[in-house]
């Protein structure tokens, strides 16, 4: 176990999802959950960084579980997730700031996420609100970007909720950088074969 959320956790802060010490993942494990420690290292995790709770009960162990707890829990509790990723992607939140929703306007991003919902709350880090809102939506889309802090993944697998949270950084950036550039996205042209 300590060996994927290792992985997974590198390769959120290589890739730039997360900075030094933002960001947590989780595993539920039937009425137990593992989630990364408050303050945690994504990109050098160790054992001990890896807490396991209760999905319902609190333990000795809550004190040092991620801040976002709250939030896990309940995704956990209404939807068929077995694995979260609490992402803070660049891109993503900067287009957060000034969209209502992420629409790709790439090929492969119209195929992998057809649309991101932005939430806004008053209170974003491990709020009751957002724990109250966030799982309806996460049962229709894959991953929910909250305004201004960060993007919330999920899926039966840990690999999974971070293959959404790199789609839609991806996403963001080509949505970005085409409007940097400021031209007119050309219409798709399907060619007959032999036709250049």
């Amino acid at each position: 176990m300590h060996r994927e959320f290792s992985q997974i956790g590198r390769d959120l802060f290589h890739q730039g999802l997360n900075s030094s010490h933002s960001g947590n993942m989780s595993i539920r494990l039937g009425d137990r959950l593992v989630i990364t420690r408050r303050g945690s290292m994504l990109g050098r995790l160790k054992e001990s960084d890896l807490i396991e709770t209760g999905l319902d009960k609190n333990d000795s162990h809550i004190t040092l579980a991620s801040t976002e707890i709250g939030v896990h829990r309940s995704i956990y509790k209404n939807t068929s997730a077995l694995a979260i990723v609490h992402a803070h992607p660049v891109y993503a939140t900067a287009l957060s700031l000034v969209d209502e929703e992420i629409i790709p306007i790439d090929s492969e991003g119209q195929y992998m996420l057809h649309k991101i919902p932005i939430l806004s709350f008053e209170h974003t880090v491990g709020s009751e609100e957002v724990a109250r809102v966030l799982p309806e939506y996460l049962k229709e889309y894959k991953v929910v970007m909250i305004r201004g802090h960060g993007s919330f993944a999920t899926g039966q697998l840990i690999e999974e909720a971070y293959q959404w949270t790199s789609s839609l950084e991806n996403i963001s950036k080509i949505i970005y950088l085409t409007r940097t550039l400021q031209g007119d996205i050309k219409e798709k042209k399907s060619e007959k074969y032999g036709q250049w």
